[in-house]
C-alpha cells in the first residue's frame, strides 16, 4: 500500500502541470455546467418547446460566428505564448482585437444570410442586436480564455466561466417573469457574457496585469500560416458540436430542436473531460516535451473509456433526461436519441489526434482531413434527418464521428515520426 502511494505522488508530481490545469478547467466547466443543466431546466419550464428550440438554434449560431471570429487565434495563444517571452502580451492584445472585430463582421454577415436565406430573425431587431452583440463577445471570450490556458492561469479561466454561468441563471429567472420569448434566453445570454469578460479583466488588473497593451500585429502576422492551420483544426472539431443545433432546427423544427438541445447539452457537458484533457496536453507538453508518450496514452486511455460508459448511460436514460427538464420533451423525444452517446468516443479520439498533430509540426495535414470529417457529420446528419427525423440525427452523427475516428487515426495517427524528438519538433516554426 505504502509503495502504491508512493507511486501515486511520484505521478503527480511528474504531471503537476497536466493534473493541475486539468483540474482547473474541469472544476470549472464541470460547475458551469451544472448551472447551465439548472439553466435550461428553468427555461424548459417555463418556455415552449418552439421558443426554446429557436432561442437553442440561435445561440448555436450565435457559438459558430465566435468561432469563426476566433480565426484559430485563441489556439495560437495556447502554443505561442511560452516562446515568445517579452513579446507575449502584445500578441496576446493583437489576437483579441482582431478576434472581437471579425466576430462582430461575421455575425452581421451570418444574420443577414438568416434573414434572407432561412427566413430566420425577420423584423426582431432586439433578437438581432442580441446576437451581433454575442458574437462579438463570444469570439473575445473564446482568445481570452486560451490565452489564460497558454499562460498557464487556468484559474482566471475557470472564474469567468463560473460568473457567466451564475449570472445568466439569474437574469433568466427574472427574465422569465416578463418574457415569454427569445429574448429572455438571448438577453440573460448575451448580458452575463459581457459582464464576464469585463470582470476577466478587471481580475488580471487586481494583479497589476491585462491582457491588453500595445498590440505587436507584426508578430501576429509572422505566424499567420499558424494561424490557418490552427483555424481549419478548430473548424474541423468545434463547428459540429457548435452549430447542429441550428442544423436540426432548419432541417427539423423548433420543438424537434428543443429536444435535441436537452440531450446534446448533456453531451457537450460529458465531452468536457476528453476535450480539457487533450486541451491541456498542448500548452502541458509544451512545457515538459519528454513526457509526451505517457501523457498522451493516458489522456486518450481515460477519455476513451469515460466515452463508452457515457454512451451506455444515455442509451439506458435518454429518456428519463428529457423527462427532467420537461415531460413533453420525453413524449416528443421517445427514445430516438439513445444512439447520441455513442458519439462521444470519435469525438474523443479526434480531439486527441488535433493535440498530437499540433504538439507534432502536422497541422497542415491533419487540418484538411479533419475539416472534411466535419463536412461528412454535417452531411451525415442532413441525410439522417430526411430519412428518419431525430432518430436518424442520432444514428448519422454517431456513425459520422465513429467512422471519422477510425480514418483519422489511420491518416492522422496520435505518435507521428517526430516524437521521438518531440523537443526539436517543439522549436520548428510551421512555414
Amino acid at each position: 500500500m505504502f509503495s502504491l502511494i508512493q507511486r501515486c505522488r511520484g505521478g503527480l508530481r511528474t504531471h503537476a502541470i497536466l493534473v493541475k490545469n486539468s483540474s482547473t478547467i474541469a472544476i470549472g466547466n464541470g460547475i458551469g455546467a451544472i448551472l447551465g443543466f439548472v439553466y435550461w431546466s428553468v427555461a424548459a419550464h417555463w418556455l415552449s418547446p418552439e421558443v426554446i428550440g429557436s432561442a437553442s438554434g440561435l445561440l448555436s449560431l450565435m457559438g459558430f460566428s465566435g468561432l469563426l471570429g476566433d480565426a484559430g487565434l485563441g489556439t495560437l495563444l495556447t502554443g505561442e505564448i511560452l516562446r515568445w517571452p517579452g513579446r507575449e502580451r502584445g500578441l496576446i492584445s493583437a489576437a483579441m482585437i482582431v478576434a472581437l472585430l471579425l466576430s462582430l463582421v461575421v455575425g452581421a454577415a451570418i444574420l443577414i444570410v438568416s434573414e434572407r436565406v432561412f427566413h430566420v430573425l425577420t423584423n426582431q431587431p432586439l433578437v438581432n442586436l442580441y446576437l451581433v452583440l454575442g458574437c462579438g463577445a463570444t469570439g473575445l471570450s473564446l482568445v481570452m480564455d486560451q490565452a489564460w490556458l497558454g499562460m498557464l492561469e487556468s484559474k482566471l479561466r475557470m472564474l469567468r466561466q463560473l460568473l457567466f454561468a451564475i449570472l445568466k441563471l439569474s437574469f433568466l429567472v427574472i427574465a422569465t417573469i416578463w418574457l415569454s420569448d427569445m429574448s429572455a434566453i438571448l438577453g440573460s445570454w448575451v448580458a452575463a457574457l459581457l459582464i464576464s469578460v469585463v470582470t476577466g479583466e478587471l481580475l488580471m488588473r487586481r494583479s497589476d496585469n491585462s491582457l491588453f497593451h500595445c498590440p505587436d500585429f507584426e508578430l501576429l502576422s509572422s505566424l499567420k500560416s499558424k494561424v490557418m492551420n490552427h483555424y481549419r483544426l478548430d473548424m474541423g472539431i468545434m463547428a459540429p458540436s457548435i452549430l447542429l443545433p441550428y442544423l436540426v432546427m432548419v432541417v427539423l423544427s423548433p420543438s424537434a430542436n428543443a429536444v435535441f438541445t436537452m440531450l446534446w447539452m448533456v453531451l457537450v457537458v460529458a465531452s468536457i473531460v476528453p476535450a480539457t484533457l487533450a486541451t491541456v496536453l498542448f500548452p502541458a507538453i509544451q512545457a515538459e516535451p519528454h513526457h509526451y508518450r505517457n501523457r498522451m496514452n493516458l489522456s486518450l486511455a481515460i477519455s476513451v473509456a469515460y466515452s463508452v460508459a457515457f454512451g451506455v448511460f444515455i442509451f439506458f436514460f435518454s429518456t428519463y433526461i428529457l423527462q427532467v427538464f420537461n415531460p413533453i420533451y420525453a413524449v416528443i423525444g421517445d427514445g430516438y436519441l439513445r444512439l447520441l452517446g455513442f458519439g462521444l468516443i470519435g469525438t474523443a479520439i479526434k480531439a486527441h489526434i488535433c493535440a498530437a498533430a499540433r504538439l507534432n509540426n502536422r497541422m497542415r495535414d491533419a487540418s484538411l482531413s479533419v475539416f472534411l470529417a466535419a463536412l461528412f457529420e454535417f452531411g451525415s446528419v442532413v441525410i439522417g434527418a430526411h430519412f428518419a427525423g431525430l432518430e436518424g440525427v442520432a444514428i448519422g452523427w454517431m456513425f459520422a464521428t465513429l467512422a471519422e475516428a477510425a480514418v483519422l487515426l489511420v491518416v492522422n495517427p496520435v505518435y507521428g515520426p517526430s516524437v521521438g524528438s518531440i523537443e526539436l519538433g517543439m522549436g520548428r516554426r510551421e512555414g
